[in-house]
């Protein structure tokens, strides 16, 4: 059995992670941490895991989560960093599901983070979680950098077409929306439901923490600068990402759907829908799987990639424990098979 500790359980990402990993045939929870909930039944936080979980949410202490197999951080911007070098001396291994380690440029990560890092001799062994990427260094990992979940839907859904080195260079755009869980669970004005209700919004334009993110991921697949026009927006929904991608294609005969069938045709978590197909964001809630639909406008000199995770589980917490079973040599879907809750 793999032991495991929850940093930060009270938060969306933690319950996500708690609902998933207490399913999981081949884990045990050993510590769920919160500061603010400390003593406190995490049952009676969140009643749906009442005869699950008979645990108290405790103080984050080093000493002690140093003795798990593994720690994930469900925590904000900024805290793993502070915890995370004594846990990997202790032998822990860790998984951020914030963007501590996510990006390698140090400039750039407190630029857009406004935080000093306070372990950036960790950033290069970080492997950044993508499985569909980066499988065979997260086997040896010990420190997972969990992406994003606008990373996750945008990075995978031009993947195929940035390996086959077919898209005009600076004619990448990502019109993404997302439900406003993806916000956190902070009381916020903005995130009320009568704010979000009946409403549409577009946010961030041009300075998402995520779009260097996405920059990085897509540089890495296709070796060149990859420059991104990324628009995110809040719908009135609770979980879901639906990103429309557009790219402009250097070849205009290529069989898309072809294409990307034949990239992800080994990869249980993406599933490349029928020609025509329009993904829907209800398909894959509470799932840890990515839908993708391909089309080309009418000329076929663009192609545009319609792709739908559920941004607390494929986006978060599912592949958090995706990179989990691979790290520990497991079957990469164990605990993660369950179905989409429909309606």
């Amino acid at each position: 059995m793999i032991s495991v500790g929850v940093v930060g359980g009270t938060g969306y990402t933690g319950a996500e992670l708690l609902r998933l990993l207490v399913s999981h045939p081949q884990v045990k929870l050993q510590k769920i941490t919160s500061r603010a909930s400390a003593g406190k039944q995490v049952a009676d936080e969140y009643p749906h895991l009442r005869q699950l979980i008979d645990m108290t949410f405790c103080e984050p202490d080093s000493t002690e989560l140093g003795q798990c197999d593994v720690v994930f951080f469900a925590t904000p911007n900024c805290t793993a960093m502070q915890m995370a070098p004594q846990l990997l001396n202790a032998g822990a291994r860790v998984i951020d599901l914030a963007a501590d380690f996510r990006l390698q440029n140090i400039e750039q990560w407190q630029q857009f983070y406004d935080c000093e890092h306070t372990c950036p001799e960790f950033l290069p062994e970080a492997v950044y979680g993508l499985p569909e990427i980066n499988r065979e260094k997260i086997r040896d990992a010990r420190l997972i950098a969990n992406p994003g979940c606008y990373p996750t839907a945008v990075s995978l859904g031009f993947l195929p077409l940035l390996k086959a080195g077919i898209v005009v260079p600076g004619s990448l755009i990502a019109d993404a929306k997302s439900g406003i869980s993806g916000a956190g669970r902070q009381t916020k004005p903005a995130n009320l439901f009568s704010e979000v209700a009946e409403n549409f919004r577009a946010y961030a334009v041009g300075t998402h923490r995520h779009r260097p993110e996405i920059e990085q991921t897509l540089r890495y697949i296709s070796g060149v600068v990859e420059k991104l026009v990324f628009v995110p927006h809040v719908v009135p929904m609770v979980r879901g990402i639906h990103a429309t991608l557009y790219a402009q294609l250097t070849d205009t005969e290529v069989d898309l759907q072809r294409l990307y069938v034949d990239t992800f045709a080994d990869e249980l978590f993406v599933d490349v829908l029928p020609p025509g197909s329009h993904p829907e964001t209800a398909s894959v809630r509470g799932s840890n799987t990515c839908r993708i639909a391909v089309h080309k406008s009418d000329d076929g000199s663009t192609a545009i990639i319609l792709v739908v995770e559920d941004n607390l589980v494929k986006g978060a917490a599912g592949q958090a424990i995706q990179n989990m079973n691979i790290m520990f040599g497991l079957d990469e879907t164990l605990g993660l098979m369950q179905a989409a809750l429909w309606p």
